[in-house]
Protein backbone atom coordinates (compact mmCIF):
# COMPACT_ATOMS: atom_id res chain seq x y z
CA UNK A 1 0.00 0.00 0.00
CA UNK A 2 1.61 3.67 -1.10
CA UNK A 3 1.59 6.47 1.45
CA UNK A 4 -0.99 8.08 -0.99
CA UNK A 5 -3.65 4.66 -0.71
CA UNK A 6 -2.81 4.87 3.06
CA UNK A 7 -4.11 8.17 3.98
CA UNK A 8 -6.95 7.70 1.15
CA UNK A 9 -8.06 4.74 3.35
CA UNK A 10 -11.56 6.26 5.18
CA UNK A 11 -10.94 3.98 8.26
CA UNK A 12 -7.26 6.25 8.32
CA UNK A 13 -9.28 9.73 7.41
CA UNK A 14 -11.98 8.91 10.08
CA UNK A 15 -8.77 8.35 12.68
CA UNK A 16 -7.04 11.45 12.07
CA UNK A 17 -10.40 13.64 12.12
CA UNK A 18 -11.03 11.56 16.08
CA UNK A 19 -7.47 12.71 17.18
CA UNK A 20 -7.30 16.30 15.71
CA UNK A 21 -10.80 16.84 17.00
CA UNK A 22 -9.48 15.38 20.34
CA UNK A 23 -6.13 17.69 20.22
CA UNK A 24 -8.56 20.30 19.32
CA UNK A 25 -10.22 20.00 22.43
CA UNK A 26 -7.68 19.37 24.73
CA UNK A 27 -5.90 23.17 23.29
CA UNK A 28 -9.19 24.37 23.89
CA UNK A 29 -9.85 22.88 27.64
CA UNK A 30 -5.83 24.41 28.47
CA UNK A 31 -6.58 28.06 27.18
CA UNK A 32 -9.63 28.05 29.26
CA UNK A 33 -7.57 27.27 32.77
CA UNK A 34 -7.27 31.24 33.37
CA UNK A 35 -4.50 32.64 35.40
CA UNK A 36 -3.23 30.36 37.97
CA UNK A 37 -1.11 32.13 41.20
CA UNK A 38 2.37 30.57 41.17
CA UNK A 39 3.85 32.51 43.85
CA UNK A 40 5.04 30.69 46.88
CA UNK A 41 3.50 33.11 49.55
CA UNK A 42 3.49 31.17 53.33
CA UNK A 43 1.00 32.12 56.13
CA UNK A 44 2.72 29.90 58.85
CA UNK A 45 0.40 29.73 61.40
CA UNK A 46 -1.85 32.61 60.32
CA UNK A 47 -5.90 31.73 61.11
CA UNK A 48 -7.97 30.65 58.27
CA UNK A 49 -11.60 30.18 57.84
CA UNK A 50 -12.98 28.49 54.48
CA UNK A 51 -16.70 27.90 54.34
CA UNK A 52 -17.92 25.01 52.07
CA UNK A 53 -14.77 23.45 52.59
CA UNK A 54 -15.28 19.53 51.96
CA UNK A 55 -16.41 19.97 48.20
CA UNK A 56 -15.50 21.87 44.62
CA UNK A 57 -13.17 24.69 44.69
CA UNK A 58 -13.54 25.10 48.67
CA UNK A 59 -11.19 21.77 48.71
CA UNK A 60 -8.81 22.95 46.58
CA UNK A 61 -8.87 26.46 48.33
CA UNK A 62 -8.20 24.83 52.15
CA UNK A 63 -6.07 22.56 50.31
CA UNK A 64 -3.55 24.88 48.80
CA UNK A 65 -3.57 27.26 52.40
CA UNK A 66 -3.05 23.90 54.25
CA UNK A 67 0.52 23.64 51.95
CA UNK A 68 0.82 26.85 53.06
CA UNK A 69 1.01 26.60 56.51
CA UNK A 70 -2.28 27.86 57.05
CA UNK A 71 -4.09 26.94 60.32
CA UNK A 72 -7.27 26.16 58.64
CA UNK A 73 -11.35 25.74 59.71
CA UNK A 74 -13.05 23.87 57.28
CA UNK A 75 -16.41 25.52 58.07
CA UNK A 76 -19.14 22.79 56.62
CA UNK A 77 -22.69 21.48 56.91
CA UNK A 78 -21.45 17.97 56.27
CA UNK A 79 -19.04 16.97 59.21
CA UNK A 80 -19.29 13.72 57.98
CA UNK A 81 -17.68 14.41 54.61
CA UNK A 82 -15.85 17.71 55.40
CA UNK A 83 -13.82 14.80 57.60
CA UNK A 84 -12.58 12.34 55.17
CA UNK A 85 -11.39 15.83 53.23
CA UNK A 86 -9.68 16.94 56.09
CA UNK A 87 -7.59 13.56 57.20
CA UNK A 88 -6.77 13.47 53.30
CA UNK A 89 -5.73 17.57 53.34
CA UNK A 90 -3.76 16.57 56.42
CA UNK A 91 -2.10 13.26 54.78
CA UNK A 92 -0.89 15.31 51.78
CA UNK A 93 0.62 18.53 53.66
CA UNK A 94 1.57 17.25 56.68
CA UNK A 95 0.08 20.22 58.13
CA UNK A 96 -2.15 19.02 61.45
CA UNK A 97 -3.70 21.96 62.23
CA UNK A 98 -6.60 21.59 59.92
CA UNK A 99 -10.63 21.40 61.78
CA UNK A 100 -13.60 21.03 60.51
CA UNK A 101 -16.25 23.02 62.23
CA UNK A 102 -20.11 22.78 61.80
CA UNK A 103 -21.61 25.87 59.94
CA UNK A 104 -25.29 25.26 58.07
CA UNK A 105 -25.60 28.72 56.36
CA UNK A 106 -28.98 28.09 55.88
CA UNK A 107 -29.47 28.45 59.58
CA UNK A 108 -29.14 31.97 61.27
CA UNK A 109 -28.41 29.90 64.60
CA UNK A 110 -26.08 27.45 62.96
CA UNK A 111 -23.99 30.60 62.16
CA UNK A 112 -24.14 31.82 65.59
CA UNK A 113 -23.26 28.68 67.43
CA UNK A 114 -20.39 28.16 64.63
CA UNK A 115 -18.59 31.58 65.18
CA UNK A 116 -18.80 31.02 69.28
CA UNK A 117 -16.94 27.84 69.29
CA UNK A 118 -14.59 29.25 66.92
CA UNK A 119 -14.17 32.48 69.19
CA UNK A 120 -13.92 29.81 72.00
CA UNK A 121 -10.87 27.95 70.05
CA UNK A 122 -9.11 31.44 68.71
CA UNK A 123 -8.24 34.68 69.51
CA UNK A 124 -7.75 36.33 66.12
CA UNK A 125 -8.65 35.56 62.36
CA UNK A 126 -6.54 36.33 59.28
CA UNK A 127 -8.32 35.31 56.69
CA UNK A 128 -12.42 34.71 56.07
CA UNK A 129 -13.38 32.87 52.88
CA UNK A 130 -16.84 32.87 51.70
CA UNK A 131 -16.85 30.09 49.72
CA UNK A 132 -19.94 28.09 50.14
CA UNK A 133 -22.87 28.81 47.74
CA UNK A 134 -25.47 26.87 45.82
CA UNK A 135 -26.78 26.98 42.14
CA UNK A 136 -30.45 26.62 40.88
CA UNK A 137 -32.30 25.24 43.52
CA UNK A 138 -36.27 24.58 43.27
CA UNK A 139 -37.97 27.59 45.27
CA UNK A 140 -37.22 26.20 49.02
CA UNK A 141 -36.66 27.59 52.06
CA UNK A 142 -33.77 28.43 54.96
CA UNK A 143 -34.51 27.77 58.45
CA UNK A 144 -35.50 31.25 59.17
CA UNK A 145 -37.58 31.51 55.84
CA UNK A 146 -35.17 33.10 53.36
CA UNK A 147 -35.17 31.82 49.72
CA UNK A 148 -32.52 29.33 49.91
CA UNK A 149 -30.01 30.98 47.12
CA UNK A 150 -30.46 34.61 48.77
CA UNK A 151 -30.34 32.82 52.23
CA UNK A 152 -26.92 30.98 51.76
CA UNK A 153 -25.42 32.64 49.05
CA UNK A 154 -25.45 36.12 50.62
CA UNK A 155 -27.80 36.49 53.70
CA UNK A 156 -25.46 33.57 55.90
CA UNK A 157 -22.16 35.34 54.90
CA UNK A 158 -23.13 38.31 55.66
CA UNK A 159 -23.98 37.48 58.75
CA UNK A 160 -20.96 35.12 59.50
CA UNK A 161 -18.64 38.20 58.34
CA UNK A 162 -20.55 40.67 60.45
CA UNK A 163 -19.74 38.34 63.68
CA UNK A 164 -16.31 37.45 62.88
CA UNK A 165 -15.62 41.41 62.35
CA UNK A 166 -13.81 41.76 65.67
CA UNK A 167 -11.68 38.79 64.97
CA UNK A 168 -10.55 40.06 62.02
CA UNK A 169 -9.46 43.39 63.20
CA UNK A 170 -7.60 41.72 65.91
CA UNK A 171 -4.78 40.82 63.40
CA UNK A 172 -5.02 43.51 60.60
CA UNK A 173 -3.64 43.03 58.07
CA UNK A 174 -6.42 40.70 57.38
CA UNK A 175 -8.47 39.87 54.31
CA UNK A 176 -11.82 38.46 53.26
CA UNK A 177 -12.91 36.93 50.06
CA UNK A 178 -15.73 36.53 48.60
CA UNK A 179 -16.64 33.95 46.09
CA UNK A 180 -19.63 35.68 43.65
CA UNK A 181 -19.97 35.24 39.87
CA UNK A 182 -19.97 36.50 36.68
CA UNK A 183 -23.53 35.63 36.62
CA UNK A 184 -23.69 39.18 38.71
CA UNK A 185 -23.33 40.85 35.21
CA UNK A 186 -27.31 39.94 34.38
CA UNK A 187 -28.63 40.11 37.24
CA UNK A 188 -30.44 43.18 39.26
CA UNK A 189 -31.39 43.31 43.20
CA UNK A 190 -35.40 43.11 43.47
CA UNK A 191 -36.02 45.48 45.90
CA UNK A 192 -39.59 44.50 45.98
CA UNK A 193 -38.81 41.22 45.91
CA UNK A 194 -35.92 40.06 47.35
CA UNK A 195 -37.06 37.16 49.33
CA UNK A 196 -38.81 35.86 45.86
CA UNK A 197 -41.94 35.67 46.72
CA UNK A 198 -43.88 36.97 43.74
CA UNK A 199 -42.39 35.25 41.36
CA UNK A 200 -39.55 32.72 41.11
CA UNK A 201 -37.01 31.75 38.66
CA UNK A 202 -33.97 29.80 40.07
CA UNK A 203 -30.96 31.30 37.87
CA UNK A 204 -32.34 34.57 38.20
CA UNK A 205 -32.33 34.38 41.33
CA UNK A 206 -29.20 32.53 41.84
CA UNK A 207 -28.17 35.64 39.56
CA UNK A 208 -29.47 38.13 42.31
CA UNK A 209 -27.19 36.59 45.09
CA UNK A 210 -24.21 36.76 43.30
CA UNK A 211 -24.94 40.50 42.26
CA UNK A 212 -25.93 40.44 46.66
CA UNK A 213 -22.30 39.31 47.07
CA UNK A 214 -20.45 42.59 45.13
CA UNK A 215 -22.56 44.72 46.38
CA UNK A 216 -22.01 43.51 50.03
CA UNK A 217 -18.14 43.20 49.11
CA UNK A 218 -18.21 47.26 48.04
CA UNK A 219 -20.13 48.26 51.04
CA UNK A 220 -18.26 46.18 53.42
CA UNK A 221 -15.05 47.68 52.01
CA UNK A 222 -16.50 51.16 52.56
CA UNK A 223 -17.07 50.56 56.00
CA UNK A 224 -13.96 48.79 56.90
CA UNK A 225 -11.67 51.95 55.23
CA UNK A 226 -8.61 52.09 57.96
CA UNK A 227 -8.83 49.42 59.90
CA UNK A 228 -6.38 47.08 58.00
CA UNK A 229 -9.23 44.73 56.84
CA UNK A 230 -9.11 44.48 53.23
CA UNK A 231 -12.35 43.03 51.17
CA UNK A 232 -12.50 41.52 47.81
CA UNK A 233 -14.90 39.26 45.22
CA UNK A 234 -14.26 36.90 42.71
CA UNK A 235 -15.67 35.20 39.73
CA UNK A 236 -13.84 31.67 40.16
CA UNK A 237 -14.58 30.70 36.26
CA UNK A 238 -17.45 28.26 34.87
CA UNK A 239 -16.36 24.96 36.55
CA UNK A 240 -17.79 21.55 36.64
CA UNK A 241 -18.32 20.78 40.49
CA UNK A 242 -21.03 19.48 42.08
CA UNK A 243 -23.17 23.08 42.63
CA UNK A 244 -26.51 22.30 41.18
CA UNK A 245 -26.69 19.31 43.46
CA UNK A 246 -29.71 20.81 44.93
CA UNK A 247 -31.37 21.38 41.73
CA UNK A 248 -34.98 19.33 41.16
CA UNK A 249 -35.95 20.83 37.51
CA UNK A 250 -35.39 18.79 34.18
CA UNK A 251 -33.83 22.03 33.00
CA UNK A 252 -31.72 22.30 35.83
CA UNK A 253 -30.42 18.85 35.43
CA UNK A 254 -30.11 19.13 31.79
CA UNK A 255 -27.69 22.45 32.03
CA UNK A 256 -25.49 20.36 34.92
CA UNK A 257 -24.87 17.65 32.42
CA UNK A 258 -24.26 20.17 29.89
CA UNK A 259 -21.60 21.98 32.05
CA UNK A 260 -20.14 18.68 33.21
CA UNK A 261 -19.78 16.97 30.37
CA UNK A 262 -21.08 18.68 26.75
CA UNK A 263 -18.93 21.51 27.59
CA UNK A 264 -15.54 20.08 29.41
CA UNK A 265 -13.30 21.36 27.19
CA UNK A 266 -14.61 25.55 28.27
CA UNK A 267 -14.55 24.21 31.98
CA UNK A 268 -12.16 25.24 34.23
CA UNK A 269 -10.66 22.20 36.12
CA UNK A 270 -11.54 22.25 39.67
CA UNK A 271 -7.85 23.14 41.16
CA UNK A 272 -7.81 26.21 38.89
CA UNK A 273 -11.21 27.14 39.70
CA UNK A 274 -9.32 28.05 43.02
CA UNK A 275 -6.59 29.94 42.37
CA UNK A 276 -8.18 33.43 41.74
CA UNK A 277 -9.13 32.57 45.33
CA UNK A 278 -6.12 31.75 46.50
CA UNK A 279 -4.49 35.13 44.63
CA UNK A 280 -6.99 37.43 46.80
CA UNK A 281 -6.29 35.30 50.07
CA UNK A 282 -2.41 35.32 49.89
CA UNK A 283 -0.84 37.85 47.36
CA UNK A 284 1.42 40.36 49.11
CA UNK A 285 0.39 42.47 46.40
CA UNK A 286 -3.29 43.39 47.71
CA UNK A 287 -2.52 43.92 50.70
CA UNK A 288 -3.76 46.97 50.93
CA UNK A 289 -6.03 46.78 47.61
CA UNK A 290 -9.97 46.37 49.11
CA UNK A 291 -13.63 46.70 47.41
CA UNK A 292 -12.51 44.90 44.27
CA UNK A 293 -13.65 41.77 41.69
CA UNK A 294 -11.06 39.59 40.58
CA UNK A 295 -11.26 36.69 37.79
CA UNK A 296 -7.97 34.50 36.52
CA UNK A 297 -6.22 36.40 39.01
CA UNK A 298 -6.53 39.72 37.75
CA UNK A 299 -8.79 42.46 38.50
CA UNK A 300 -12.07 42.98 36.38
CA UNK A 301 -14.73 45.73 35.76
CA UNK A 302 -18.11 44.33 37.89
CA UNK A 303 -21.73 45.38 35.98
CA UNK A 304 -23.05 48.92 36.33
CA UNK A 305 -25.62 47.58 38.95
CA UNK A 306 -23.09 46.13 40.88
CA UNK A 307 -21.45 50.09 41.08
CA UNK A 308 -24.34 51.37 42.97
CA UNK A 309 -23.60 52.40 45.79
CA UNK A 310 -27.53 53.45 47.35
CA UNK A 311 -28.28 50.12 46.29
CA UNK A 312 -25.55 48.18 48.52
CA UNK A 313 -26.27 50.83 51.38
CA UNK A 314 -30.08 49.46 51.03
CA UNK A 315 -29.01 45.70 50.29
CA UNK A 316 -26.71 46.65 53.50
CA UNK A 317 -29.80 47.80 55.89
CA UNK A 318 -31.94 45.09 54.82
CA UNK A 319 -29.77 42.21 55.12
CA UNK A 320 -29.27 43.34 58.56
CA UNK A 321 -32.67 43.69 59.33
CA UNK A 322 -33.29 40.31 58.02
CA UNK A 323 -30.37 38.40 59.90
CA UNK A 324 -30.59 40.33 62.94
CA UNK A 325 -34.60 38.84 63.47
CA UNK A 326 -35.35 35.55 63.49
CA UNK A 327 -38.81 36.26 62.65
CA UNK A 328 -37.92 38.30 58.84
CA UNK A 329 -40.13 36.32 57.26
CA UNK A 330 -42.84 37.14 58.41
CA UNK A 331 -41.78 41.06 57.44
CA UNK A 332 -40.51 40.74 54.45
CA UNK A 333 -42.72 43.58 52.60
CA UNK A 334 -42.55 45.92 55.69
Amino acid sequence: MTASEFFENPFVIAVIVIVLIILLLLLVKWLMQGGKYKKNTMINGKVVIVTGANSGIGVETALGLAKRGGKVYMACRDLKKCEKVRQRIISETKNKEIYALKLDLASLKSIREFVREFKSREDHLDILINNAGVMGCPRTLTEDGFEMQIGINHMGHFLLTNLLLDWLQKSPPSRIVVVSSLAHARAKIKKDDLNSELQYESFEAYGQSKLANVLFTRELARRLAGTGVTVNALHPGVIATNILRNTGSNFTTFFGFIVRYVAWPLTKTIKNGAQTTLYAALDPDLVEVTGKYFSDCKLKEVSKQAQDDDMAAWLWDTSVKWTMNTNVHQEKHT
